[in-house]
């Protein structure tokens, strides 16, 4: 087979050549067909080398489910809710018979209440790169570059700490006698007076001055106003946990044209956003949706279902079947956990590393192929044994590092 596929990767590099003389005659432009040839059989033994590492994992994964049960490669499981301020039982009708006319099957349906998603930090959790530093940690917890901290506000990030004067979102809501909204318009003065700093994503410092009280700088202060739609007395959301086969619905295609995008102004007229927006009188919403409150949530990819599932459900590791295929290729508990509140990752090569925040880096994969590239992410940390899946991924693993240095 490898014989087959690899002689199949030099032909179409071969063809890739045949254009590029045909088009240029020069010395220089038969270097550069050359290199396109090149780049186009490094293509093909790549995509070769995942999908032997792919499919090796498909195979480990079948001889594991006794009697015959379904594999979970071709399953797709994710997390959907409708948002607090959609929650009403025509929405909750619409939603559920919209899901199931797709061919999704909803295996878990509820609702989550204020409280429970106040006292259980959920929503913290949820946005958990932008809460972190709004509501869960202290300033003196962050990693706060001091340099960009000092440029910008001529303090410095030490200073501030000795005097007392740096707050987390709700921190600085006690402090200053302020509720939700009340931060939220003091960060958007602050944002017009150009006293706001971004340091990274989801990462903001913000200089709050208010006349009477000594000023402030605050972390993250636009959080709590998002938080107060989930806590506030009477919000719940309704969630959903739906699955499917993924050789009739791709996820990318689950999130686009199901889902529907960000902008419930853009979404197809018969996904679940398009139909909310269009539909939102009839369905009792108080306000047409928009991109911040656009009705519905999905997980974006397989690994973000799974970390939805074990924050607002709570659902162990130990019971969960796509958690324990994750294991048995080699991802560690302690792993999942700590990729579970989206942590930068850095994988690729050597000399030309990827470092990307962990759900980016799996978005819109189908679970087989997220498991396989969450291998790949995981073998860069050290993390990997290929010998307990086989020649397969090892054969794989050095097809992919043959492309990369073709490259």
């Amino acid at each position: 087979m490898f014989s087959r596929l690899f002689n199949g990767s030099r032909a179409a590099g071969r063809g890739v050549a045949r254009a590029g003389k045909r088009n240029f005659s020069s010395s220089a432009s038969a270097t550069a067909s050359r290199r396109v040839a090149g780049f186009a059989a490094a293509a093909a033994i790549g995509a070769m080398g995942v999908t032997l590492m792919t499919n090796e994992f498909s195979k480990s994964q079948t001889a594991m489910c006794a009697g015959g049960a379904p594999t979970i490669e071709r399953k797709n499981t994710a997390f959907v809710f409708i948002k607090p301020h959609a929650v009403t039982e025509n929405t909750k009708s619409l939603v559920s018979d919209g899901l199931r006319a797709k061919g999704l099957t909803i295996t878990k349906e509820g609702t989550l209440s204020a409280k429970q998603i106040d006292e259980g930090m959920l929503i913290d959790n949820h946005y958990y790169a932008i809460a972190s530093k709004a509501t869960i940690l202290k300033p003196d917890q962050l990693n706060v570059p001091e340099e960009k901290f000092k440029g910008k506000f001529g303090l410095g990030w030490k200073d501030a700490l000795a005097k007392g004067v740096v707050y987390n979102a709700a921190d600085a809501c006690t402090e200053l006698g302020l509720d939700a909204s009340g931060l939220n318009k003091e960060w958007a003065k602050a944002k017009k007076a150009g006293k706001l700093i971004k340091f990274g994503g989801g990462f903001y410092c913000g200089l709050i001055e208010i006349e009477g009280k000594k000023p402030m700088y605050v972390f993250n202060g636009f959080f709590m106003s998002m938080r107060s739609d989930y806590v506030k007395p009477g919000a719940e959301i309704h969630y959903y946990v739906v699955e499917w086969d993924s050789k009739k619905l791709a996820w990318e295609d689950f999130r686009g044209a199901v889902l529907g995008p960000t902008d419930p102004a853009d979404a197809p007229a018969d996904s679940m956003r398009g139909l909310i927006y269009s539909k939102w009188q009839a369905l009792g919403l108080a306000s047409q949706p928009n991109v911040g409150l656009n009705g519905v949530h999905a997980s974006a990819s397989p690994f973000e279902a799974l970390a939805e599932r074990m924050n607002w459900l709570g659902v162990s590791m130990k019971d969960d079947e796509f958690a324990q295929s994750l294991v048995s290729a080699g991802i560690s508990e302690a792993t999942i956990k700590e990729w579970s509140v989206d942590p930068v990752v850095t994988y690729g090569s050597d000399s030309l590393p990827i470092k990307k925040s962990l759900f980016d880096s799996l978005e819109d994969t189908d679970s087989d192929m997220c498991i396989a590239q969450a291998m790949m992410i995981n073998g860069a940390k050290g993390g990997l044994d290929p010998v307990q899946l086989g020649g397969g991924f090892t054969l794989g693993a050095v097809l992919a590092t043959v492309a990369a240095k073709m490259l």
